[in-house]
């Protein structure tokens, strides 16, 4: 090994390799510094990691949870919508069954009102008609009474033989108008 004695020559592995003595206060150095930092600065260092790690898991943890109820409540509301359609689509068949039935009821109703309007209507023209013969009958009967005794010349008192006779007259023209 060659110094700066006075020489002037340095080997040319001294810049590269350090003394002896620079080695082993290097070491002790490194030891003392790797000592303070096992015992003192590592420890912190990995309780810091294990309470973020522990502060992670238990967010994730609470994440999942708040997941499951989430699907909790959305399988449970999706199954009361479920509930509530199947409700309206029956209420919605049954007051299209309870219209439907109003409305055949309004129809057998209204069919047996205009039924039994019809007979009366005609029961009533039944009995004007009646009514009208009767009236026409007598007019007439007065009439024919009225009218032969002035053909005849004498007068028909008789009430029997003239009704029988205006009833002949009557029974003759409706017969005759009936084969018409």
């Amino acid at each position: 090994m060659y110094l700066a004695s006075g020489e002037g020559k340095v080997s040319k592995y001294a810049l590269v390799i350090p003394e002896v003595p620079e080695i082993i206060w290097s070491a002790v150095f490194i030891l003392i510094f790797a000592f303070v930092f096992m015992k003192f600065v590592l420890p912190k260092m990995n309780g810091v990691l294990d309470e973020r790690a522990a502060k992670i898991e238990g967010g994730i943890r609470k994440a999942e949870e708040a997941q499951y109820e989430a699907d909790r409540l959305k399988a449970m509301q999706e199954s009361e919508l479920a509930a509530a359609r199947r409700e309206a689509a029956e209420m919605r068949e049954k007051a299209r069954e309870e219209g439907t039935r109003i409305i055949e009821e309004a129809r057998t109703r209204a069919s047996l009102e205009t039924e039994r309007m019809i007979g009366l209507g005609k029961q009533q023209i039944e009995a004007e008609q009646a009514q009208a013969s009767a009236e026409l009958r007598g007019e007439v009967g007065s009439l024919a009474s009225t009218l032969a005794s002035k053909i005849v010349g004498e007068s028909l008192t008789d009430d029997e033989r003239s009704r029988r006779v205006i009833d002949r007259f009557l029974d003759e023209l409706e017969s005759s108008t009936a084969a018409k």
